[in-house]
């Protein structure tokens, strides 16, 4: 029979092969992904576990360098070249190779000078690790430069990039297509995906608003690729936006609860358990679409200290009271007034700002609504009928009168 001291050693050196073998294991790649938007390109390399990995910028031509440690080349990754479109603004083509048995390379060639982030993001829900290739032009870094336009103003600085305003000649309608790129949103049991029918309305809301007198729509996500949330704020209020609306569909457990609903800002919490359920729901889409911590510097925050919320949520209860009365013709309500919790896409403290959910996806028959050419068009106009509800009982500014 073996000693107490033997079986010990012999356990700890178990204990010591089992640690060294997770350490050198290999971290395999499950999938990757390239989304192109107008603004950047994002590169996705999702795998088991962290990818440890070294990067390099090199010049002529301009190229990103990427070793990812401990990582075997496979077909998910051979896959990053094929996925690369000719139309995009920013990546000319990606190469992968096995550098060496412990390191594969991945090689970015770019069209262009560029800015580029490189960051890491935990598991959450569908997603394991992924790390997370931003490369953006370097002559239109919006980010960089709404930073410095602060630092700017910090310092008591003038802005070069500040313009006196112009006069208006229409109202501006920022529409926000909810989700997009990694962060599909919900999906239906059809496998209808949330972030795809938000802009299929978003697009026809547009349509409809462009052919109104004095009414101009801007489409915050025109295509499939995720803006952090904040930012879709600060490009509602760049373009100088009178009202913003984002559109998205309702997801719950139970399959049978449906019907339309409309969200505002609350300063002091949500107006019901469901509401702020939703708003949780909605604000983890930066986690799941993946912002890097450089992209959380407080914009918004900062700008909240200098005006004050208090009226411009009076009149998103005003623009969404307006706006429920018409999608009500079209779908059924979830509630028959508009909630309020705090979500994060409708926290512009100078433009009335309202959330849409315009059915339920997880319920079936809404589901089959939601995927309707007809459906969409129905809500898409009830939605504008809200809006020149709320314009036409003089809650947009004043030089706005002329309109109908």
């Amino acid at each position: 029979m073996l000693s107490k001291p033997i079986l010990m050693k012999s356990f700890i050196f178990y204990l010591l092969l089992l640690f060294s073998l997770s350490v050198t294991a290999e971290n395999i790649v499950k999938a990757t992904r390239v989304w192109p938007a107008p603004d950047y390109t994002r590169v996705t390399i999702e795998s088991s576990s962290a990818i440890s990995n070294d990067q390099m910028m090199l010049k002529d031509p301009e190229r990103i360098v990427i070793d990812l440690k401990r990582v075997k080349l496979n077909e998910a990754l051979r896959k990053l070249s094929s996925q690369v479109d000719v139309l995009d603004p920013n990546i000319k083509k990606i190469r992968v190779g096995q550098f060496n048995p412990k390191v594969t390379r991945v090689v970015i060639d770019l069209k262009a000078s560029a800015s580029v982030k490189i960051f890491s993001l935990k598991p959450i829900k569908k997603y394991k690790h992924r790390l997370v290739i931003d490369v953006y032009p370097k002559e239109i870094d919006e980010l960089a430069s709404l930073l410095n336009q602060l630092k700017k103003k910090d310092n008591g600085q003038q802005s070069t990039e500040l313009v006196i305003p112009e006069i208006k000649k229409s109202i501006i309608i920022a529409i926000d297509a909810g989700h997009g790129g990694e962060d599909p949103g919900a999906i239906g049991a059809k496998g209808t995906k949330e972030k795809v029918v938000n802009l299929q309305i978003a697009k026809k809301l547009k349509k409809l608003i462009d052919k109104e007198p004095n009414m101009k729509a801007v489409l915050i996500r025109s295509g499939d690729y995720y803006i952090p949330l904040g930012k879709r704020v600060s490009m509602a209020r760049k373009i100088k936006a009178d009202v913003f609306i984002s559109i998205h569909a309702d997801a719950f457990k139970k399959r049978a609860v449906r019907g339309s609903s409309v969200f505002a800002l609350s300063e002091r919490g949500a107006t019901s358990a469901f509401a702020k359920f939703l708003a949780n729901n909605e604000n983890e889409a930066d986690l799941i679409g993946g912002v890097s911590i450089d992209d959380k510097e407080p914009i918004l925050a900062r700008t909240l200290l200098d005006l004050s919320q208090t009226t411009t949520i009076n009149d998103s209860l005003k623009l969404g009271n307006h706006v429920l009365k018409e999608i009500k013709k079209v779908n059924k309500l979830h509630k028959k007034y508009v909630e309020q919790a705090g979500f994060a896409v409708l926290k512009a403290p100078d433009i009335p700002s309202i959330l849409i959910e315009t059915a339920f996806i997880s319920n079936r028959k809404e589901e089959r609504n939601l995927r309707s050419a007809g459906f969409q068009q129905k809500i898409s106009r009830s939605i504008l009928k809200g809006i020149k509800r709320y314009i036409k009982n003089g809650q947009v500014l004043a030089f706005y009168t002329e309109y109908e």
